[in-house]
């Protein structure tokens, strides 16, 4: 399979990218030289213009004549069964018998709060209500730009069951340092195995999470729904038969 333009199997592709030059029709040509270099023909450059002082920002349509399997990749998902909160308050009193503990932060220097206030806050995302809003969830709100040090202390301290740490902020690797920096901690503190770890933002998928020591990772779309259903399930497997 190859990117779809005008005709299917086409690999017409759009890119955009800046250049630390001035704009200028050698600009535009740098541009297009770059592309073609990077392996895509029928180079174009459709847009090109001065940003700032020495940058300029380029849109370049091309075609790429690589292919990919997609009956070949694997990167399975973490969504279980759709289940409404009354279904999964359900589950929790029958199948755990008690309220689940769940703290969710921004970590680092993030200050956007918009995903985990999504997943968190009693209004939810898309008319999905958030997990403050469950009656056998106990859910703690911790905000943006809290340090891993500080969200594993209020991890002991809470005795939290699931830890949720978004991070939209993802200049130079700073998402993946930081999820990195809270496995690390959590694991040094003795604390990994009996948490349930979630880690989520708009470039997150489960894949990645797995990678990086997390039980789950959900990214841009997510509802509080599945989010809620999937630390219920994982819960209930941990518990003894």
């Amino acid at each position: 399979m190859r990117p779809y333009g005008d005709t299917l199997d086409d690999g017409a592709t759009q890119l955009s990218f800046t250049l630390p030059v001035e704009w200028s029709e050698a600009a535009d040509e740098a541009a297009r030289q770059l592309v073609a270099r990077m392996g895509f023909n029928d180079v174009s450059v459709v847009e090109g213009r001065r940003i700032a002082t020495g940058f300029s920002y380029f849109v370049v349509y091309a075609r790429t004549p690589v292919a990919v399997d997609v009956d070949a990749i694997r990167a399975p998902s973490v969504k279980t069964a759709a289940m409404s909160m009354d279904q999964i308050d359900a589950f929790v009193r029958e199948r755990i018998g008690r309220k689940v503990r769940v703290a969710g932060a921004c970590i680092g220097t993030d200050a956007h709060t918009v995903g985990i206030d999504a997943i968190l806050n009693m209004k939810g995302y898309q008319g999905d209500y958030g997990l403050e809003r469950y009656k056998e969830f106990e859910t703690f709100n911790l905000g943006s730009q809290i340090s891993v040090e500080e969200l594993v202390r209020f991890t002991r301290e809470r005795d939290i069951d699931a830890l949720l740490a978004s991070q939209v902020v993802t200049q130079k690797g700073s998402d993946v340092t930081n999820f990195t920096a809270l496995v690390e901690l959590l694991e040094a503190e003795g604390l990994r195995d009996r948490i349930i770890l979630i880690c989520g933002g708009p470039r997150v998928t489960n894949l990645l999470a797995a990678e990086l020591g997390y039980d789950a990772g959900f990214g841009r779309g997510t509802l509080p729904s599945e989010v809620a259903s999937f630390v219920a399930h994982r819960m209930a497997e941990r518990l003894p038969a």
